[in-house]
């Protein structure tokens, strides 16, 4: 089975492409009323920038969530996040992006990190039990294989049957009643997103480069 979808998305349409409206809302109310958090660590008060020439995943699963976290001046908040996950994962062109504003003296100051070849498939990002805490995401196309939509977000791990590495383990879940979507492997291209937390088993980065600017220079 092959679902295929183009266009982009944000967050309160809760899904990597194609999940509705209506029930990305509800799912969002259940992980408030339920006190979730996504990530395994209270995340930064800001955000970081991601793109990809192209991500191919084994093992995807979906769910949504709330990271508990801080604002940049110290005080606490929350963000509603679509936890997306793969067993594992192979990127080409990675790139990741953050910017600190306001520095006295320097103003804005960009960190960009970059990884991974276009064409060498021995040189490509890789990555095993990945987990990416995901505010918005575009890509211009989308396929799926093996897709499941509305599963129980509990039931999407090997342990219980399902596709994907299972939820996110920590100070905290989304509730594994909640609405998710699984499915065999998910193929996503020229991808952009903005994230909250990204945690991974293993995270192995050929060709890393990294660098600090005066300015703001993000990876879009």
């Amino acid at each position: 089975m092959e679902s295929q979808v183009r266009g982009g998305t944000r967050w309160k349409r809760f899904a990597v492409v194609m999940v509705p409206t209506v029930a990305a809302t509800a799912a969002i109310g259940v992980g408030l009323a339920q006190g979730a958090l996504a990530a395994s660590f209270s995340v930064s008060g800001q955000s970081f920038k991601v793109t990809a020439e192209e991500l191919h995943g084994k093992g995807f699963a979906q769910y949504g969530a709330i990271d508990s976290g801080y604002t940049m001046s110290g005080e606490k908040t929350l963000h509603p996040v679509a936890v997306s996950s793969f067993k594992s994962a192979t990127i080409k062109s990675l790139c990741q992006s953050v910017v600190t504003p306001n520095i006295p003296v320097l103003g804005s100051v960009s960190l960009t990190l970059k990884a991974g070849s276009s064409g060498d498939k021995d040189k490509q990002v890789s990555a095993k039990n990945l987990y990416i805490d995901v505010e918005n995401l575009d890509s211009s196309k989308a396929v799926f294989h093996g897709i499941d939509i509305g599963v129980a977000a509990g039931d999407t791990g090997a342990d219980k049957g399902g596709k994907g590495p299972g939820m996110k383990e920590g100070k905290g879940q989304a509730n594994p009643n909640g609405f998710a979507q699984q499915a065999t492997a998910a193929d996503l291209y020229d991808v952009e997103q903005t994230a909250w937390a990204t945690t991974a088993g293993t995270f192995t980065l050929p060709g890393l480069s990294m660098k600090l600017q005066q300015g703001k220079h993000e990876c879009y």
